[in-house]
């Protein structure tokens, strides 16, 4: 079947479509109710994003399906019983600030298309989308109903995956195109959590910390921190100055002071980051803490939580300080990260994100920091795990979408991989993650500047392509 053929005719109506969904502010946003008197549980952003999607569906002649504003589908009807379904998202996390071209203006330059959601998860979407246009416009015929599923809450919750597996029925087998090439067969457990500490009133005179406030996601590296101080002695601020700029010098760290009012407002940049893989990034967050804690503030207690941060957290980036440092042979180590922080005159906290080996347990890690915990009388506050995930490399569908990667690149060193990040194979069994970002590749996802490269587009709808025609075909599902 000469499906490559359309592929080709149909490459600037897919980058065309893209441009379309990447100019939907997609980052979630409050519930509401709409016009039309239902609630959009996710935001304006996210219900235009899911409607944009369908309706392009639509216009290339599938069956579509918007299940309450939780989540949606792109129906190609099959002759069979069984769902072979793609599961994506269409929702992104803050866009944040410094980027070169608009994060919402899907422009093109120098052959690569810029927008947050580009690479993460807009771009494989829409890759997949018309991957299965190609294939009905080669004349097929599938055995297994091909369903694009779209999520929308992916960055944060998954309450929408959850809502749309209540009244929809679940596939029976599929891929993710949320991660990487040449495939994911395995997933890192992952865990959000806060450290929290409530502070005791201060009435003594002297430096006070009236705020702090990093970062734009628990699965994202903060590339910014914002904090600020009060002194009845204005020339404490010219003290403070001046220590910032020995802080520079010493550590190469980006951190500035200015006036503000009667305050003084300090503020550390950092690089941003996928939580998955804070190596790639620079914590805004860790800058500051490691900055104030050179300063004495008049609450003992606020002192005492920068000082566990600098001690068991800081740079720090698998849990060795904390006791939690978990390896094995399947997955590797265990990757921390601190998405964000919060701090004022009553309260802090710190909002962590961790990826644990597939062999080991929340319990284990819970447990294991207590002691230090509760030394310094900090609260920690779960809110949210997904359990590891493990396919055995031998496996059916672990060898078939390896065999379809290399037939399409050549590549035939790289092998399966267990990652740090969570994608929704975890929403359901019989659903793998499969791409879309290339081995040796630029990792941009969650960073500014998001882009993907219109060559790369192109190649992973091939790869696309292939892997839902044999995955939906009779032979497979016979």
């Amino acid at each position: 079947m000469n499906w490559e053929v359309f592929l080709e005719k149909n490459r600037e109506d897919m980058i065309s479509a893209l441009q379309q969904v990447v100019r939907v502010n997609s980052e979630e946003g409050e519930s509401f109710i709409g016009a039309d008197n239902k609630v959009h549980p996710f935001g304006q952003g996210v219900g235009e994003a899911l409607e944009t999607t369908l309706e392009i569906g639509r216009s290339l002649g599938f069956e579509t399906k918007n299940v309450d504003n939780y989540g949606g589908h792109i129906d190609f009807p099959g002759t069979g019983e069984k769902i072979m379904a793609v599961i994506g998202h269409l929702d992104v996390v803050p866009a944040g600030n410094g980027w070169t071209y608009p994060p919402y203006g899907g422009e093109i330059h120098d052959g690569k298309l810029y927008g947050r959601g580009t690479s993460d998860n807009k771009g494989p979407v829409i890759s997949c989308l018309y991957a299965m246009k190609a294939l009905k416009d080669a004349g097929y015929v599938p055995s297994a109903t091909i369903r694009l599923i779209l999520g929308l809450d992916e960055e944060t919750d998954w309450k929408g995956m959850e809502y749309y597996f209540s009244k929809e029925k679940r596939p029976d087998l599929g891929f993710t195109p949320d991660a990487d090439f040449p495939l994911i067969n395995g997933e890192k457990g992952m865990l959000i959590f806060e450290f929290a500490k409530k502070f005791g009133k201060n009435s003594a005179n002297g430096l006070e910390l009236r705020s702090v406030k990093g970062g734009n996601a628990p699965n994202s590296v903060a590339d910014a921190c914002r904090a600020v101080v009060n002194s009845p002695d204005t020339e404490k601020y010219d003290e403070i100055r001046k220590l910032a700029e020995a802080f520079k010098e010493e550590t190469g760290y980006k951190i500035s002071c200015r006036g503000m009012g009667k305050s003084l407002e300090i503020t550390s940049a950092g690089v941003s980051a996928h939580g998955a893989k804070p190596c790639a990034g620079l914590n805004a967050i860790s800058i500051m803490m490691m900055f104030l804690g050179r300063l004495n503030f008049v609450n003992e207690e606020q002192n005492d939580f920068i000082d566990f941060y600098n001690r068991y957290i800081g740079f720090c980036l698998d849990g060795e300080k904390l006791g939690i440092k978990l390896s094995d042979d399947k997955s590797g180590d265990l990757v921390f990260n601190v998405g964000m922080a919060e701090m004022d005159r009553e309260a802090g906290k710190f909002t962590i994100n961790i990826r644990y080996p597939v062999t080991f347990s929340e319990d284990k890690i819970y447990g294991q920091m207590e002691p230090i915990l509760e030394r310094y009388d900090i609260g920690l506050v779960k809110l949210s795990s997904k359990d590891p995930l493990y396919m055995e490399p031998d496996s059916l569908m672990v060898r078939t979408l390896l065999e379809i990667y290399r037939k399409h690149t050549g590549d035939n060193d790289s092998q399966p991989l267990v990652i740090g990040g969570g994608t929704y194979a975890r929403a359901t069994p019989g659903i793998m993650a499969f791409g879309a970002l290339f081995p040796g590749d630029e990792d941009v996802m969650h960073q500014k500047d998001e882009y993907i490269d219109l060559d790369r587009l192109m190649l992973m709808t091939k790869i696309y392509a292939e892997a839902i025609y044999k995955m939906s075909s009779e032979d497979y599902n016979g």
